[in-house]
């Protein structure tokens, strides 16, 4: 355990000059060999992704927190990271993307995140073509801007120690500590991001981390990043989230198994707030948790695991019964595509799914649609981001009145949209700050409960 007063703690932002430079890698390496010596550490990532916090999460034995400042507001993360970090030894927050890539320039950065939240940045910096001409990337990722303090640099991809030293003088040479590195191991090899979450794919990542942690100790100066990090941290706030105005707790059912990982752990906490959340397997179990209130469909992979959820009929009919009986749910992206009358996967074939949506998706022709989402409805403004490769197809839905938007402002072809009290779209909307998107479906479900009555 560490020795040091509690009002200090090492934390520390690890960045790169750009995505692929291995900082998921090295993050998942530190955090195992943190978890390893005993130590509380609470994993960060900037930005949406859904993906690296599931992995963080199973590296540190804590769950991971988005800190994203497009779809909430700086005091939401500084607030977020502040009670997380209270009862943790260290905090490991991992960029997006190139330290300085924002939604608009480097707003919503990692270094505004290092920023906001006054941490050292690491740099991590694919060496495998570079010696000392490191020293003018390391220089100008250091001084372009005043409000990061970058203290420290990993290398990935050094294969020698007279490679190292190159970078060690390239370090020296521009007040950046040079800290260790990693060589290139096809054992820290980490998998193709759309191979899925299926076990076969956990165990996979599970052993990544294990040879990582194995052989990070022997290169890296864990202890001097420690010691190099070590910074006041900030006083917890009140843990309740804003917003919360249900007049009475629900029984709140949340999909949750390879098929739909897709969360932010903010979104999960606000559920609680608004009541009983009960989680369940598509996959796996036969019905709906008795007494269901409020459905919640996350996204994930349900195209990877279409024939499984086609096999559990019970399910299919459970959900659609529910559906059907004026059941107040929300669907996103995989959610939605489960909804909907079936998934055709990549190769033609087509699997039946729940058909509560009158729309089919089709892996078939796949393309990449990425970015954030601006969403105004019903005197709302709620913020998430688009991620998928399916294509909506014959699709009957209504469109709910809302306007939707990029980071910028501009149109985007996404939509809202509403069949009876189910709401679905493929936005993965933030409400980790302000639930009074999901308070406002349940106000709309009471309404027509009392029409029916």
């Amino acid at each position: 355990m560490p020795d040091f007063a509690a009002s200090e703690k090492p934390q520390f932002l690890i960045a790169a000059p750009s995505s692929g430079s291995g900082k998921t890698t090295l993050t998942l390496g530190l955090l195992r060999v943190l978890a390893r010596r005993g130590w509380a550490v609470q994993p960060f990532k900037c930005g949406p992704d859904y993906l690296d916090t599931h992995h963080h999460t199973q590296a540190a034995g804590r769950p991971s927190l988005n800190l994203d400042l497009f779809m909430a507001s700086a005091a939401h993360a500084q607030a977020t990271y502040a009670r997380y970090l209270a009862p943790a030894d260290a905090a490991v927050v991992e960029g997006v993307m190139g330290l300085f890539d924002g939604a608009d320039r480097m707003a919503g950065s990692a270094a505004a995140v290092a920023e906001l939240l006054n941490i050292p940045v690491i740099l991590v910096v694919d060496a495998r073509a570079m010696a000392y001409s490191v020293a003018p990337l390391l220089f100008g990722f250091k001084n372009f801007y005043p409000g990061i303090r970058l203290v420290g640099a990993l290398f990935n991809f050094v294969n020698t120690a007279s490679h190292y030293q190159f970078l060690r003088e390239a370090c020296a040479d521009v007040g950046v500590e040079a800290l260790g590195y990693l060589p290139q191991n096809p054992a820290f090899a980490i998998p193709s991001r759309h191979l899925g979450l299926s076990i076969d794919a956990e165990i996979q990542h599970e052993a990544i981390v294990e040879a990582l942690a194995d052989a990070l100790p022997a290169t890296v100066d864990v202890d001097r990043l420690l010691a190099l990090t070590r910074t006041a941290a900030p006083a917890p706030g009140a843990p309740t989230p804003p917003g919360i105005r249900a007049p009475e707790r629900r029984r709140i059912a949340v999909a949750r198994d390879a098929a739909f990982t897709f969360t932010y752990h903010q979104n999960l906490a606000a559920l609680e707030q608004l009541g009983d959340v009960n989680y369940f397997s598509p996959l796996a179990d036969g019905a709906l948790p008795a007494g269901t209130d409020f459905l919640y469909l996350p996204g994930g992979y349900p195209e990877l695991f279409a024939g499984a959820l086609h096999a559990n009929a019970a399910m299919r009919a459970s959900i659609a019964a529910y559906c059907a009986g004026g059941g107040a749910a929300y669907a996103e992206c995989g959610g939605l595509m489960y909804l909907g009358q079936r998934i055709t996967a990549a190769a033609g074939q087509a699997f039946a799914m729940v058909g509560a949506l009158p729309c089919a998706t089709s892996m078939e022709n796949a393309k990449m649609t990425l970015g954030y989402r601006a969403v105004e409805w019903n005197s709302l403004t709620i913020k998430g981001h688009e991620f998928h490769y399916s294509v909506l197809n014959d699709h009957g839905l209504r469109h709910e009145p809302a306007r939707i938007t990029s980071a910028k402002g501009a149109p985007v072809p996404a939509q809202l949209y509403r069949q009876g009290n189910v709401c679905a779209s493929y936005v993965h909307l933030y409400w980790g700050e302000d639930s009074a998107f999901i308070e406002r479906l349940l106000e709309v479900k009471d309404s027509s409960s009392a029409a029916d009555r």
